[in-house]
């Protein structure tokens, strides 16, 4: 059986294009005891892709030039040669970008089809959903009453941080890129959402928090970050989660230098991988699914039709064409 694939085709020098991805059929392997044969329903495409883009050493190994991109994947068993995963299951994998694929069913995921929609095990109920509670809930650890900014925070993961610190009682400030994204925002719960293209984002932010800040989560980094160290509390918080204000720099920039800010205030700065957490995820999960299921969690997604729009949905990410989680429907 053949599969349409993309490949990546050269490393990029700056912001990727479409001359980064390549096109091919390629032969599926016959199937062997313990796998299962796969139709890819939806495809993640996320910003920390651009990473395994490169060939620096990160948290996780790079991709190989010539070889499929690989990433988060709801698919549906089509053949199995796994018992515990019958013909008609749903699972969740890192898969490479194809329409059909063979994997190991040791290293997919049951999910139910029935709990919520299936591409939110690519978002609110899976990695993103994820991302978005062990960071906050656990380096942040916003209380109520507190003031908490996110960044980034019409995106997948921050749309979701701004809601938990809502369920914990904090009042919560998000920057976003667009006027229709801030009022997305604000039919949320934010209590502020900044437009930082067209606001004096100091100015702003320093106005929206006229008693500083207690837990910045950082999707962004940049002139955003810049300007909520000058508005942290003693003992504030921060959990870094992404920089794509800087993802595709081809040198690193100097901005100010933030140590002394730190020390002042004894404010705790700590990066963080959401698989730092993998023994924690089922109980993640759970309590997001109850949360979800209760009303208390609302979730945006931008979907793209059409398996060779993979490419474009997944450059859309550093234009910031997506609300929410991004996510190609291939079947």
């Amino acid at each position: 059986m053949q599969t349409n694939t993309i490949l990546l085709a050269s490393r990029p020098q700056g912001e990727p294009t479409e001359a980064q991805f390549q096109f091919e059929t390629r032969e599926l392997p016959a199937l062997n005891s313990g796998e299962v044969l796969l139709k890819t329903r939806y495809v993640s495409v996320d910003p920390y892709m651009r990473g395994r883009m490169s060939s620096a050493k990160s948290y996780v190994a790079p991709f190989e030039v010539g070889e499929p991109i690989a990433g988060g994947v709801v698919a549906e068993v089509m053949e199995s040669q796994e018992e515990k995963l019958p013909v008609g299951s749903i699972v969740v994998g890192s898969l490479p970008w194809q329409e059909y694929s063979v994997a190991p069913a040791k290293t997919l995921q049951q999910v139910p089809a029935d709990q919520a929609p299936i591409s939110y095990y690519l978002g609110l109920l899976g990695m993103t959903g994820l991302t978005a509670y062990f960071g906050l809930l656990d380096i942040c650890d916003p209380k109520e009453g507190e003031t908490v900014v996110v960044s980034g925070a019409a995106g997948a993961v921050g749309m979701v941080v701004g809601q938990l610190a809502k369920i914990k009682g904090a009042r919560v400030i998000g920057t976003a890129g667009s006027d229709e994204k801030v009022a997305y925002l604000k039919e949320l719960g934010f209590d502020e959402a900044i437009n930082y293209k067209t606001a004096d984002l100091p100015a702003a932010l320093a106005a929206a928090a006229p008693n500083g800040v207690d837990c910045y989560f950082d999707n962004v980094g940049g002139p955003i970050t810049d300007a909520v160290y000058d508005l942290l509390n003693k003992h504030a918080r921060i959990a870094v989660c992404g920089q794509i204000s800087m993802y595709n720099a081809t040198e690193v920039p100097m901005g100010p230098r933030p140590e002394g800010k730190l020390l002042k205030t004894s404010t705790k700065l700590q990066g963080f991988i959401v698989s730092d957490y993998l023994s924690q995820w089922p109980a993640g999960v759970k309590q997001l699914g109850e949360w979800y299921s209760q009303g208390k969690l609302q979730f945006e997604e931008t979907v793209t039709d059409g398996f060779e729009q993979i490419p474009a949905a997944f450059l859309g990410l550093f234009q910031g064409d997506n609300t929410g989680k991004a996510v190609v429907k291939v079947a």
